[in-house]
């Protein structure tokens, strides 16, 4: 049994949280509304200041899945509080980024830019052209398409250059000319 699915989910205040048909939790909040399914064998106890997800014993998948939608639902309950957010550093002479309707277009040392379609739900601000932000209220979509833009010229271990998270640290190698004449 997890004990992280044990622990109660605050409900911050302005946060409507509310069990439709079916076993789906509905959140809603001043970033947006988003739901969640619920598979058989888990439910949510909606008291006024929190949640409480509950595991049927009986249910051969609930015990498997009882933290992981634990943390589903909290996920659900911040990102219509607060929202999510990835910051990108382009690291690199000449690379840069910008927003052209709903494309963000990257120049990253290729001979043509790079387009990638911006998906519904996401905002996407870039600053001095070289730090993209990615804002929205689906953790697992602002994670994935900061991955994906990520994945589009990854940091190389030797000069460092490349797409990266703001706070990642790319370990440099030394390079062929660093262990010449030994």
């Amino acid at each position: 049994m997890s004990r992280l699915g044990k622990t109660p989910i605050v409900v911050p205040k302005g946060i409507e949280v509310k069990m439709a048909e079916a076993g789906v939790v509905m959140a809603k909040g001043p970033k947006g509304a988003q739901s969640l399914k619920l598979p058989n064998g888990i439910s949510v106890r909606i008291d006024p200041s929190e949640l409480l997800v509950e595991c049927d014993e009986s249910a051969k998948l609930g015990k498997g899945f009882y933290g992981l939608y634990r943390s589903l639902i909290n996920n659900l309950v911040v990102g219509v509080s607060k929202g999510f957010e990835k910051r990108l550093a382009l690291i690199g002479v000449g690379y840069r980024a910008e927003v052209k309707g709903s494309n963000l277009v990257l120049q990253i040392g290729f001979s043509f830019p790079a387009e990638v379609p911006i998906p519904e739900g996401l905002k996407v601000l870039t600053e001095k052209g070289t730090e993209i932000i990615i804002t929205g209220i689906d953790k697992h979509l602002v994670g994935q398409f900061a991955a994906t833009v990520r994945s589009k010229r990854p940091p190389e271990p030797y000069k460092g250059k490349g797409i990266r998270y703001k706070d990642e640290r790319v370990r440099k190698k030394a390079g062929k000319a660093a262990t010449k004449g030994k």
